[in-house]
């Protein structure tokens, strides 16, 4: 995917940056309704051939909630410890991706990064993928982290 990152400034639009890679969070809701082999699909793209190839999709929706350390994009603090994350991923439908997570010897996992977790939720149609999203974000006890509460919601 190529994309142009884009910052408000004071007066005018800024380009920030230009990528051509998978963004975050955009790949963590096209990935998981992807079914065909991305492989094939990755390698029909060098190749040229990717227009000679059909892609098939699961017949669902996604939405993904960003979860974020307080402080986020600015000075935000590390090591804050995080939990409900197996209650999280058992809500059906739901897919965890860990962006600054690390796990200690002891298996408590904490904050070590701005964007910290990435909450998919799939269902039937948007609204659905949307509770599941946020069903999962409510399992996750972390005080110092936060998510924005107006994702998919109109």
């Amino acid at each position: 995917t190529a994309l142009v990152g884009l910052m408000l400034a004071a007066t005018s639009p800024q380009v920030i940056e230009f990528n051509c890679r998978f963004g975050d969070p955009e790949a963590q809701v096209i990935l998981p309704r992807l079914r065909s082999d991305i492989v094939t699909a990755m390698l029909a793209t060098v190749e040229g051939t990717l227009a000679n190839l059909s892609l098939r999709w699961a017949n669902t929706h996604a939405v993904t909630v960003v979860m974020a350390t307080r402080g986020y994009p600015e000075q935000y603090g590390k090591g804050s410890a995080i939990s409900g994350l197996a209650e999280a991923e058992r809500a059906e439908g739901a897919i965890l991706f860990h962006a600054g997570t690390k796990i200690g010897h002891d298996g408590q996992v904490t904050a070590h990064g701005g964007r910290v977790l990435a909450v998919t939720g799939l269902g039937d149609n948007p609204a659905s993928a949307r509770a599941t999203a946020y069903e999962a974000v409510d399992c996750i006890d972390w005080p110092e982290g936060f998510f924005r509460t107006d994702i998919a919601a109109g």
